[in-house]
């Protein structure tokens, strides 16, 4: 009988970017394509969607939220061993401008700033990739499990 053990955070990411992986289902819920990975940061890039619109006309500000949250929480996942777990103790969002289907594709990257035994803190920005603006950044901390 083969035991089947999960691979370290980094190799998980690399199987995902090379298409050996099936990306998780809110990856494809989002639209977000994991487009980078190296221990301590990644990347996702996502296009806006009508569906996604609030009453106020622009796309809901959760989206800013999971595609933050999703880059956090993955650039802690890229430095953990196998079978290395972790959970998200906070996190902190800050929206810069609206974003709609008028903004095109934007980018997410997320940064490991500190990573202790049992605890980890990152910093991510979401950037409109056909200008480079600012749209959102956030933290948080993870625990490490």
């Amino acid at each position: 009988m083969t035991t089947l053990t999960a691979p370290a955070g980094l190799e998980l990411f690399e199987g995902l970017l090379r298409g050996e992986l099936e990306p998780p289902p809110m990856a494809k819920l989002m639209g977000m394509e994991l487009v980078e990975a190296t221990e301590g940061r990644v990347a996702f890039e996502a296009e806006p969607m009508a569906e996604l619109y609030n009453a106020t006309g622009t796309v809901h500000g959760g989206f800013a939220a999971t595609l933050l949250d999703s880059a956090l929480g993955c650039a802690v996942h890229t430095t953990l061993p196998a079978g290395g777990g972790y959970a998200t103790l906070g996190l902190e969002v800050k929206y810069v401008r609206p974003i709609t289907v008028d903004t095109g594709l934007v980018r997410v990257v997320g940064q490991v700033e500190h990573r202790g035994r049992r605890q980890a803190t990152a910093s991510a920005r979401i950037v409109s990739v056909a200008d480079d603006k600012l749209l959102a950044h956030g933290t948080t901390t993870c625990l490490i499990t």
